[in-house]
């Protein structure tokens, strides 16, 4: 069964919540290398990522996934490149397009924004992500060996790229 398409939007301020939901929802070994939350929950949007850095998925005015595009660093010498930093889908909206769209308007909100390239980081064992990212033009750039140490097992950090 196919889901009805996703109306795609930047984020707002009153998605905090349901954001921050959304993340722990998601919050998996698989793709996060930060603990799970814990209450008190910390808000979403901070200091370095508010609205504006985000589209969300949203069905029947539901939010379903987001992509969160920003720089790598705050150097001027690296202002021509985005990055994707975030990507998660609900449950139930995943294995129908939703991720592969905010990757798609990952990148034409980067071109949009005058970036010559993009990037990202995903981990090595996270093979749907990086399945996805491959198909959409990105191409592995460069590994960091078992940069992490996840439930008891190294895992390799994947730099990710392409240009625009």
């Amino acid at each position: 069964m196919s889901l009805p398409h996703p109306r795609l939007r930047f984020a707002a301020p009153e998605d905090d919540e349901a954001l921050a939901h959304l993340d722990r929802e998601t919050w998996s070994t698989l793709h996060a290398v930060v603990p799970r939350a814990r209450q008190p929950y910390p808000a979403f949007f901070n200091d370095r990522f508010g609205p504006r850095d985000h589209v969300v998925a949203t069905l029947d005015d539901r939010i379903v996934g987001y992509v969160r595009l920003g720089r790598p660093t705050a150097l001027a010498a690296n202002a021509h490149v985005r990055q994707i930093q975030g990507l998660a889908v609900a449950d139930g909206a995943r294995g129908h397009g939703v991720g592969r769209l905010l990757v798609r308007t990952a990148i034409a909100e980067a071109r949009r924004q005058g970036a010559r390239r993009i990037s990202l980081r995903v981990l090595g064992h996270n093979t749907p992500a990086r399945r996805l990212y491959e198909s959409e033009g990105f191409v592995v750039e460069g590994v960091l060996p078992e940069e992490f140490l996840l439930d008891g097992a190294y895992v390799d950090d994947v730099l990710m790229g392409q240009a625009l």
